[in-house]
């Protein structure tokens, strides 16, 4: 009997245990299905969630792009409203400070070197701001600046350096002077950068030739006591003098500039040029227009196919170097083809601008209409 019980008791608790493990088996999977309804629940919630919260993003960045697509319209009207306003005003004051500086040009030339250092360090450093933010910058390494500076250091420190002066003189009436006849820099009084790039390329030659010829200290040295003529120059008699420093130096001055240009813009920034296509060289920017126009300078740069342009180009812009360096000796000597010389180049500039007040303009205004008109169907829609 109470191995009867002992047996029934061991079922008894066997059963127990049995269902109590059951139980805790079932609740156990009825507690992970209802945590996995509950995560699914939440995983439900949670993309609704996310979706709605990327709809408001998407509609608030839509929002957004039209209050300023609208703000850049109106900006963009506003500053066409006070665009023939300033290029008044600049045209007003191009005139004017043109004009004062033929006055003291003819009635003070000793103070015509003081007006360039003035206007080389307030114009270049202006205009480096202004072409950084058009991702132009890498135009003040050419050739024309780094002259540009060779004569600021000349005036400022050196004034009485003959040899300094004599390589100064080749540059400004050399490659500068004649760069602004064949590239055709427009003398535009309503254009700021038209104005500062014809000065930079004008201004020096005009700086050289008062100190050469009208300079009163020059005067005295070329007019000796006891002498009533005109010497051919205050120190220099050799001829073999005035070609060393006139042409061989410098030529050498100028590989040098080359050699430094190549590896700054061809191999310590070349990756960024190939990152950003908008960062204009003087190559990119002679090659694109040259290509479009199909000139002789395209196809001169072509000669050894389009994977050596860039070498044609070196040699191209150094024969024009090498032939507008040697044309200054001659200028140099004589007062009266240096007197030529200048009339031409003032006559260029001047002839180009006003080539591109009645040409270029016309035909830039003519786009600009055009593009408006095209682009004012679309904003009206936008805004209905």
């Amino acid at each position: 009997m109470e191995e009867q019980e002992a047996v029934f008791h061991s079922r008894n608790s066997g059963s127990a245990s049995a269902s109590a493990s059951a139980y805790i088996i079932s609740q156990t999977i009825f507690l992970c299905l209802n945590r996995t309804h509950v995560s699914m629940s939440d995983n439900e919630d949670h993309a609704d969630y996310t979706d709605n919260n990327s709809s408001a993003k998407r509609r608030f960045r839509d929002r957004s792009k039209e209050v300023l697509s609208k703000q850049a319209v109106k900006l963009a009207k506003q500053a066409e409203e006070h665009e023939r306003f300033i290029n008044k005003v600049t045209h007003f004051l191009g005139v004017l400070g043109f004009g004062w500086f033929c006055f003291i040009f003819g009635a003070r030339p000793q103070a015509v070197p003081l007006v360039y250092c003035l206007f080389y360090v307030v114009f270049v450093p202006l205009r480096w701001i202004y072409y950084r933010f058009k991702k132009w910058h890498y135009y003040l390494l050419d050739f024309c600046y780094y002259a540009n500076t060779i004569f600021l250091v000349y005036l400022l420190f050196y004034p009485k350096n003959e040899k300094l002066f004599l390589v100064c003189f080749s540059f400004a009436e050399g490659p500068l002077a004649w760069a602004l006849i064949v590239w055709r820099c427009s003398l535009v009084f309503s254009s700021v950068d038209k104005i500062v790039s014809v000065l930079i390329h004008l201004l020096p030659g005009l700086v050289f030739f008062t100190i050469r010829w009208w300079n009163p200290a020059t005067f005295e040295a070329m007019r000796p006591a006891g002498m009533a003529g005109r010497s051919t120059w205050p120190y220099i008699e050799d001829k073999s003098y005035l070609w060393m420093w006139l042409f061989l130096v410098p030529l050498a001055v100028y590989i040098l500039w080359q050699v430094l240009y190549f590896l700054i813009v061809n191999v310590l920034r070349q990756q960024r040029f190939l990152r950003d296509p908008e960062v204009m060289t003087s190559y990119r920017e002679l090659s694109k227009k040259a290509q479009k126009a199909n000139n002789i300078w395209w196809r001169l740069s072509g000669l050894l196919g389009d994977q050596n342009r860039l070498l044609m180009y070196i040699v191209l812009q150094g024969i024009f170097t090498v032939a507008t360096t040697a044309l200054t000796v001659p200028i140099f000597l004589s007062y009266e083809l240096s007197v030529v010389f200048q009339l031409l180049k003032i006559s260029a500039s001047v002839w180009n601008g006003g080539s591109f007040l009645i040409d270029v303009m016309p035909r830039q205004v003519i786009l600009e209409e055009k593009k408006k008109s095209e682009m004012q169907p679309v904003q009206n829609k936008k805004d209905q």
